[in-house]
């Protein structure tokens, strides 16, 4: 079992018992007590459990996305990803985020910044935050400098994305500055696209009403279609991803008129 397969099954074991002993899990996983202490504290460090004194207790993030939220292979490839989409957002602009491992880096990234440290009193939210996530908005509701604004719909179980057509009449009513768009997949003739048309209708939604458009993905969504459209190649002002992406992708992208930020 590879470390990235056996993080994926610590958090499965967490969220199904709500707590685990590292020798318990050890005996699970048939690892030594030491790997599974290594594995605790990377996971501890994404806040996706909490280190108790001989194991780990499930927080909020363990039960976020249980089946599909899984630990990213491309982990800090997403983190920087993020980091650059925190550094082209202004103080009291209104970004967009939909749901994902990579936007939900981004929310992340964005609560990090000193760009966006609360004010003084009266002084109007730093940033606001639309988004029809809710584990982004559970993240983000704790950041008072941050004024929160969430969608309404029908919640998906395996991606906690709120869907429907409550959630695109709000979106309707809204004006952002920047969509920052999670993808499944990204094609340099087809676009960006997602698996589920209700969750696409919704990242459409969203993206319509955006000044700029930003997907935020890492290089192994290139070349890859999903069912549903989210936005065509020309609808989309940038995309930020890894070095991951062949010089070819890079050069057809830019003559489709898509600045590419590599992070």
């Amino acid at each position: 079992m590879n470390r990235q397969t056996r993080l994926n099954a610590v958090l499965e074991l967490l969220v199904r018992n709500g707590s685990l002993e590292v020798d318990e899990a050890a005996i699970e996983l048939r690892v030594s007590s030491a790997t599974i202490r290594r594995d605790f504290d990377a996971l501890a460090k994404q806040q996706l459990l909490n280190r108790t004194h001989g194991g780990a207790v499930a927080t909020g993030g363990s039960f976020k996305l249980p089946l599909t939220y899984k630990i990213a292979r491309e982990g800090e490839a997403k983190r920087r990803i993020a980091e650059a989409a925190a550094k082209m957002v202004s103080r009291y602009q209104v970004v967009g985020l939909n749901g994902g491992t990579t936007t939900t880096e981004v929310a992340r990234a964005l609560a990090a910044s000193p760009n966006f440290l609360a004010g003084g009193p009266g002084d109007p939210p730093a940033l606001t935050v639309v988004t029809n996530a809710l584990n982004i908005a559970t993240e983000l509701t704790v950041r008072h400098h941050i004024k929160i604004v969430v969608t309404g719909g029908v919640a998906r179980p395996q991606s906690y994305e709120l869907t429907g057509p409550y959630a695109e009449q709000v979106l309707n009513d809204v004006v952002l500055d920047i969509a920052f768009v999670g993808v499944e997949g990204l094609h340099h003739m087809i676009g960006a696209t997602a698996r589920h048309e209700d969750e696409a209708r919704v990242n459409q939604q969203m993206a319509s009403r955006a000044r700029n458009v930003v997907i935020v993905t890492d290089s192994s969504k290139f070349g890859r279609s999903a069912f549903a459209m989210i936005r065509t190649i020309d609808q989309i002002n940038i995309i930020i991803t890894d070095d991951g992406i062949p010089d070819s992708t890079v050069k057809e992208l830019e003559r489709a008129g898509v600045s590419i930020v590599i992070a």
